[in-house]
This record gives structure tokens, sequence and C-alpha cells, in this order.
């Protein structure tokens, strides 16, 4: 019989609430058990009564749960602001729990330091919940990167237009935002939070290991805001891996309509695509006509949390951990460097509809634009005609970064 693995779940509202209903409604539910959880709002949870009835104590902060239990759980769920993601994975692991992470891993890339020095000390596991990275396609797609199959990776790229309105924005105090009300840096935006596994999963294709991604050596942004917010609401990047690969990733949400995640990665035998037509799966063409479809990344999302759980009983490593969650963090930043000051679009070409508190604010012409980017390898800036209104940002090498620390806060 295998171990029962005792599980504490921080935030149990927002997207806290898909780990609430995965774990209740398992057929699995002699694995696991449910012992704590952690948020300082607990009726944002749906199933909250549910939890009550089975005598889950629930805590207003995670070190009164830590204080408060006989033993530390063995497993802490943490689906919490991204700005805590750093401070509340090392506090877990001093504890001696092993951590599940959502995404993003965290914010600057002295906090990743941080985590890894934490994570060795205590001998435990971190994951980190970039779910495509634990679905099977993407496992198989990656097991046949690294057997050869398609040659040598050339260039990849992906587009992720998800409009998102006023409501999105007033959620809570840190959307959009450089830094929270308490200074911690936070530098929310579609690449940092929304669309983040988009980005992260180019670089995990790329990587030499099954735990590891490729790293980015060099960084060219565009970064843009439509809406009121300190940070940039669309971006297009551009990122060469340090084996040359170059890495092309496009997202907004000043978009009139949805479109994505879509992406096409071109290697030396085929070309490797998914769109969000139906049915969905990413399949591989090879130059000599033959097709393989590895089905769709979005199926058995939750495999993130039940590997986890297997790799606590095995003793083995996470198939994405803090080393192949931080080139994301990485690329994240050195964005944020190229563009120390966020472009707005221009006034005329900007637009609202809605009524006030889910007004939806987009920019004329953009899907056109990011999509005719995508189509032609290319930023807005390069897109003189169709974009007059870009400004590219500079190239930053990613190793002259100070990676040992970093800001504590960052200016708007």
């Amino acid at each position: 019989m295998r171990d029962v693995i005792s599980i504490a779940l921080v935030g149990i509202g927002g997207y806290g609430n898909n780990y609430v209903s995965a774990l209740l409604d398992a057929p699995n539910q002699a694995d696991f058990k449910i012992v704590a959880a952690v948020d300082p709002k607990p009726n944002a949870c749906r199933r909250l009564t549910e939890l009550n009835a089975r005598g889950v104590p629930i805590f207003p902060s995670l070190e009164a749960m830590y204080a408060s239990l006989g033993s530390a759980p063995e497993l802490a769920v943490l689906s919490t602001p991204l700005q805590l993601h750093a401070q509340q994975t090392c506090h877990a692991l001093l504890r001696e729990s092993h951590v599940l992470c959502e995404k993003p891993l965290c914010v600057t890339p002295g906090q990743i330091r941080e985590m890894i020095r934490a994570r060795d000390r205590a001998k435990r596991i971190v994951a980190v919940g970039y779910q495509w990275s634990f679905s099977p396609a993407i496992q198989k797609l990656k097991a046949d990167v690294l057997a050869g199959v398609f040659g040598k990776p050339k260039r990849l790229r992906t587009l992720v237009l998800w409009p998102r309105d006023e409501a999105y924005y007033r959620r809570n105090r840190w959307a959009g935002a450089m830094n929270d009300g308490n200074g911690n840096p936070v530098l929310d935006s579609p690449v940092n939070n929304a669309c983040a596994h988009y980005l992260h999963n180019p670089f995990y294709l790329l990587g030499p290991r099954v735990d590891l991604s490729a790293e980015p050596a060099r960084v060219t942004a565009e970064l843009y805001r439509a809406n009121k917010i300190e940070n940039y609401d669309t971006a297009a990047l551009r990122c060469f891996t340090t084996d040359g690969v170059e890495i092309l990733f496009i997202v907004s949400h000043a978009v009139a309509q949805m479109k994505g995640p879509i992406f096409s990665y071109e290697c030396e035998r085929a070309t490797i695509d998914f769109t969000d037509r139906e049915p969905a799966g990413i399949v591989a063409r090879f130059a000599d006509g033959a097709t393989r479809n590895y089905g769709s990344p979005n199926d058995q999302k939750y495999e993130k949390l039940w590997g986890t759980m297997s790799a606590i009983r095995s003793g083995g490593r996470s198939v994405c951990g803090i080393e192949a969650a931080a080139s994301h963090t990485r690329c994240t930043w050195a964005a944020q460097q190229s563009v120390p000051e966020i472009t707005t679009f221009p006034p005329h070409v900007v637009r609202a509809q809605g009524v006030e508190g889910s007004r939806k604010t987009w920019v004329e012409g953009l899907d056109d634009v990011l999509d005719l980017c995508y189509q032609q390898w290319k930023l807005p800036s390069e897109l003189v005609a169709a974009a007059p209104w870009a400004a590219r940002g500079d190239e930053i090498a990613v190793e002259s970064l100070d990676l040992a620390a970093g800001p504590q806060t960052v200016q708007a």
C-alpha cells in the first residue's frame, strides 16, 4: 500500500479552486489527505462547505498554519499571488514540506537562487505548475526532440491574443502592477502571468534533459500598454538561446478577438504546429510528408499534482522544477530591462467598449499587426508601415544581468 501524502492547500480561492476540486473529486482518495488550507479570504473557495465537512482546518497565513500543525504537511500546494511564490516556497521548504508552486516560478533572478538554496538545504522537491510540461503530449514531444527525431531545432514562434477587461485588472491590487503595496516586485503582465505557460514551453522543449530548459542568452523586447496599468498588456519578444535557437513570442490582452495559443516550431527535418482549432493537437509534419500527432497539451492538466505526488513517493525529480522554470523568469526579467519605459499606444488607436467595471479596451488593428508579426517572424517595429507606434527595446545579454540578487522593487 502506498503512503498517504498529507497536503496543505495554500490559496483556495481564485485558481486554487481548481486544486480543491481536483482533490475532492479524485478517485484515489486513499492516496492523500488534505490536512490544512490557507487563505485570508476562504469564502472565495467554491467548495468551502465540503472542506469544512471534512474537518480541514483553515488558517489565515502560511506561518500560522505551520505554527499550529503538529507536523508539517508533506506537500504544500501554492496557488498564491506570484510575488509571494519565492518567499512562501522557501518558508515551506524550511519547514520540510515538498512544494508544488503555481506558475510563474518567481519574479526576479535573485529569487531563483534563493529558492534553489532553500530546496537543496531541505532536500525536498519543488515542482512548478506549468501543466503543459507535465502533459503526456509535451512529454512525448520532448522525448522525440531529445532523441533527434526532428533534427536540429532552428526557430520557434508563439502567438497568444487573449482580451482582458477592467474586471481582470481590478480583481486585485497588483494586477498590471510593477510592485505590490508592500514593495514586493510583481511585474504582472501577460508574459509573466496569464500566458506564462506559452513562453515557458519552447524553452522547456529545447532543454537538454527532461527536467531542464534551454537558457536564454539574448532578449529584445517591445512592451506596450493600452489599459491604465503600470506595466504592459502587449509584448513582442525575440530571444536567442545559448545554442542560437530563435524564440519569437507575441502576446496581448489589448486585442478585439481571442486567438491562440498557437505555435510553430521549425526544425531541420520537421515543423511542429499547434493551433486553437478543433481537434486541437500538436502535429509534427516531416519533410518526407509523414505526420505525427502528439495529442493536446491541455489534456490531463492535473498531472502536475499527481506527478508531484508520485515523485515524492519515489524520491525522484519533478519533470518541471526550479531549473526548468527559471528560463521563463530570466527571459521575463530581461524583457523588462530591454524596455525601461513602457510604450503607451497612441490615444487615437485605442478603443473601449462596455460599462464601467467590465469595459474592454483594445487597440484598433492590433490583432492584424500581431498576427502579421507571427506570420513573418518580425517584431512590430520591423513592420514600419503597419505599426507606426512601435518602439524597439535594447538587446539584453542575459548573462550580464545581476543574477545573484536584482532590486527588491522595480520602478514604474
